[in-house]
């Protein structure tokens, strides 16, 4: 059964959530908040598997406009939950509401619980849900009056993706982390060097892309214990799925920071992602750092500052930043950071930026392209 669904996304993934959809072979359409589709349930177990940049994958039920809790009610009863809740499931209501008429949350959760139970109990012929059985869970979004109710197939947010169980200071999320990896102009068969990688989620993000391993490979989704699913269908993709990783193709990639601890975590959750010694990480100070391959991108998160007593800590951190990639000029480099002064600091302007949400902290991706070409040597024939 062909459906609609919606890839959610942080602000500013949007458009890199649809291009992942259309390069995954779906018809996909980017709107605020995320990407629109449309699957049936083994596309969406894809969409849930491999989408890297993407918050969660949901099912669109049904949208109607509603001025008044009675509309809500009887908007909500009219659609099909039988098809996607059985008489056993638990199904949470969450949501939000905006610019609309109806603005209680508590109010509305309790209105389309009680409209979905009674569209259940009228079809199973119960007097009473149990809710002992697999969660499928409900989203509602009320926006400017109009309501879009949807079930949630993925469960926890996609970004869990089960490597990171250790956390160190001010941690990337996993899913913009693999967005930056997109961003940077990095692509397989390049090096790429993070010369201060933190706990080490742009390396895993960058080597999972390298090893075509599924982001959601070792965990389970809501969707695979919803009623009417084909399992068979869906144990055959993850099976794909565990049969195409390749940790073996992971070569270039490698991290380093000035912190020990930091890099112990980048080790721990590079093992645990499935890459144990396959991504080199070593304590050295980025000031250091030199690197002989050509062509190469530096990708990082470097301290932000946000504490005034850091800021000058870190626009120092940021001249010798600058001072680094100037020593490799065949090097493109990319970094994250909520610093206004960042590209003063580095010493020149970025080539491309883009902002996005680093947890509560607006930020700016900033790429600064290599300043010399990679020269290859004379083939035989030029000689």
């Amino acid at each position: 059964m062909e459906a609609t669904w919606i890839a959610t996304a942080a602000f500013g993934l949007e458009g890199v959530v649809s291009k992942e959809l259309t390069r995954m072979g779906f018809a996909a359409k980017g709107e605020n908040g995320g990407a629109r589709f449309k699957a049936d349930f083994a596309g969406a177990m894809s969409a849930n598997l491999w989408l890297r940049t993407a918050d969660r994958v949901l099912l669109e039920v049904g949208c109607f406009d509603a001025l008044s809790f009675e509309e809500l009610f009887e908007g909500a009863r009219a659609l099909p939950w039988e098809q996607f809740i059985s008489a056993h499931s638990r199904f949470p209501v969450t949501g939000n509401c905006a610019r609309s008429q109806l603005m209680s949350i508590r109010d509305c959760q309790s209105i389309l619980k009680k409209a979905i139970v009674e569209r259940l109990k009228a079809h199973y012929h119960l007097s009473w849900l149990p809710e002992d059985g697999a969660v499928t869970a409900v989203t509602f979004q009320i926006h400017q009056n109009r309501v879009r109710l949807c079930l949630d197939s993925s469960g926890t947010a996609l970004n869990r993706r089960g490597y990171r169980t250790w956390n160190g200071e001010a941690p990337l999320r996993e899913t913009l982390a693999a967005a930056l990896v997109d961003l940077s102009g990095w692509r397989p068969g390049r090096p790429l060097c993070d010369p201060m990688c933190g706990t080490g989620t742009l390396l895993a993000e960058a080597a999972m892309r390298m090893a075509h391993r599924a982001p959601g490979l070792t965990r389970r989704f809501d969707l695979e214990g919803w009623p009417g699913v084909p399992a068979r269908e869906l144990q055959r993709l993850r099976k794909e799925a565990e049969e195409a990783f390749q940790p073996e193709l992971v070569q270039g990639i490698e991290g380093s920071d000035i912190d020990p601890q930091a890099v112990e975590l980048a080790r721990r959750h590079l093992a645990a992602a499935g890459f144990d010694k396959r991504v080199p990480v070593t304590v050295a100070d980025m000031r250091d750092c030199f690197r002989n391959e050509a062509g190469g991108v530096f990708l990082t998160n470097p301290p932000y500052g946000e504490r005034l007593s850091d800021r000058k800590t870190c626009e120092a951190l940021y001249r010798d930043l600058g001072a680094m990639a100037a020593r490799h000029p065949s090097w493109s480099l990319s970094a994250i950071t909520s610093h206004p002064g960042f590209e003063r600091c580095f010493g020149r302007r970025a080539d491309h930026k883009r902002r996005f949400y680093n947890g509560r902290l607006e930020c700016e991706f900033m790429t600064f392209r290599a300043k010399a070409p990679v020269r290859t040597a004379p083939s035989s024939d030029e000689a």
